[in-house]
């Protein structure tokens, strides 16, 4: 497979050698490049011989350069070709119990293994090919980010509705093996793969020494899911239940080998009503992106803050809007704020998740349009501030396709999008910043 190169960085090796846009990429040092991984592998070499094709001839040229120097190609796509989608379907998929009438990307299930290394995307392993698996091996790409959910492999078939499913320990086994670090997630369905299914999975999880962490979350539920698997939520009890399991084989991971691997999501401590463990617990937090100590994480941060700000705030009341789920934290974080500064008045409201039926909690699938019905007609202060959790990348978009200027426009309030930091936090209450 070749790739055309869309166009050449002014200044860069590969410009300096008279490489164009338009040019016809074939191989590296002999090695055909199939995509961006095979690419940013082997460009990295002091001296790279470029095959190439231009105007249907083949081309040869030299560069040599720094090691790991960038080459200078810029392609059409960042991946060089299509990102590839998902085959399964989960009991548990949210995708498939997301509403009719959402921007298209939204409904784009991602299953790419290039994606777990270069964005920490997880995958499922299901859909990996021979040559993706030793590929991985011999470029050593890690760490992979891999979604288990469970290590029965009858069970993982039955859950994921993909006969290749039960072959997850095998491909596990051989990166284990070959010394690439992993990261797993568990996503937990009640009654179907807690309980005893649960301590299976940790028991076999335990026995690679390259897992790095392994994060369980509790299945997420919308009203949206007519003609799907019947799945009941997690209750007080069965996230307590889940957590003495998931702490049980984390302290006894601790012991054995003096780092703990084994987390249950913040959201499990919500549901269960028990405190979030401390900040020390979660280590190097390898598991921020599945909501694994955030939140202890989130106060130690504006902790630190607050004891080395002396500023005086220039807002005397502002609004933050949350998820339900957070609504405790986020209000006991405030007090932390007024006892220093009794006089910016900070108000929270959560924000019921009405656009996905009120079952879901968390801030990062709050939409602008419930916000907009909810805060409407209230006295918000100076500013309004949101998790960035709730927009998309660039910052200026809900789930339900609202924008942060229309946000703005309806409630007549200034909007904030405040990363999930305690600094930045403290920065936005207290209005010292932008």
């Amino acid at each position: 497979m070749s790739v055309i190169i869309k166009s050449v960085l002014n200044g860069s090796p590969a410009h300096k050698k008279g490489i164009k846009g338009g040019d016809v990429l074939v191989s590296l040092n002999g090695n055909n490049i199939i995509d961006v991984l095979d690419y940013r592998f082997y460009q990295n070499e002091k001296k790279v011989v470029l095959s190439l094709l231009r105007g249907g001839k083949q081309v040869k040229k030299t560069i040599r350069k720094n090691e790991y120097a960038e080459l200078g190609l810029e392609f059409d796509t960042y991946l060089m070709d299509k990102q590839r989608s998902c085959l399964n379907k989960c009991i548990f998929c949210f995708i498939d119990q997301m509403p009719k009438g959402l921007r298209e990307s939204l409904y784009f299930k991602d299953d790419d293994s290039r994606l777990s290394f270069l964005f920490g995307n997880y995958i499922t392993l299901t859909n990996i090919t021979e040559h993706e698996i030793e590929r991985i091996i011999k470029m050593h790409i890690s760490p992979i980010n891999i979604s288990v959910h469970t290590t029965n492999p009858e069970l993982r078939v039955k859950m994921m509705k993909n006969k290749n499913a039960g072959r997850v320990l095998e491909v596990i086994e051989r990166f284990n093996n070959a010394g690439i670090s992993m990261n797993c997630q568990l996503v937990l369905v009640p009654g179907v793969n807690t309980g005893a299914e649960l301590c299976r999975t940790l028991t076999d999880l335990s026995k690679y020494e390259n897992i790095r962490s392994v994060a369980a979350v509790p299945v997420g539920l919308t009203a949206f899911r007519e003609g799907l698997t019947k799945i009941e939520p997690f209750n007080k009890q069965t996230a307590k239940e889940t957590l003495d399991i998931l702490e049980q084989f984390g302290n006894k991971n601790l012991k054995d080998s003096h780092e703990r691997k084994f987390y249950g999501a913040d959201e499990f401590y919500i549901l269960a009503e028990q405190d979030f463990p401390p900040y020390e617990f979660y280590g190097d937090f390898l598991q921020l992106e599945n909501g694994v100590g955030m939140c202890a994480l989130l106060k130690q941060e504006l902790t630190d803050a607050i004891e080395l700000t002396n500023a005086e705030p220039n807002h005397k009341e502002i609004t933050m809007a949350t998820g339900e789920a957070a609504a405790a934290l986020i209000n006991s974080l405030v007090f932390q704020i007024n006892e220093k500064w009794p006089q910016i008045k900070i108000n929270v409201c959560p924000i019921k998740n009405n656009f996905f039926g009120g079952k879901i909690t968390v801030s990062g699938l709050v939409t602008g349009r419930d916000i907009i019905n909810q805060l409407s007609g209230k006295n918000l202060g100076e500013k309004l501030l949101i998790p960035s959790s709730m927009l998309r990348h660039e910052n200026d978009m809900f789930l339900d396709d609202t924008t942060v200027l229309e946000l703005q426009e309806k409630l007549n309030i200034k909007v904030v999008a405040v990363n999930n930091n305690g600094q930045d936090l403290l920065d936005a209450v207290l209005g010292t910043k932008g």
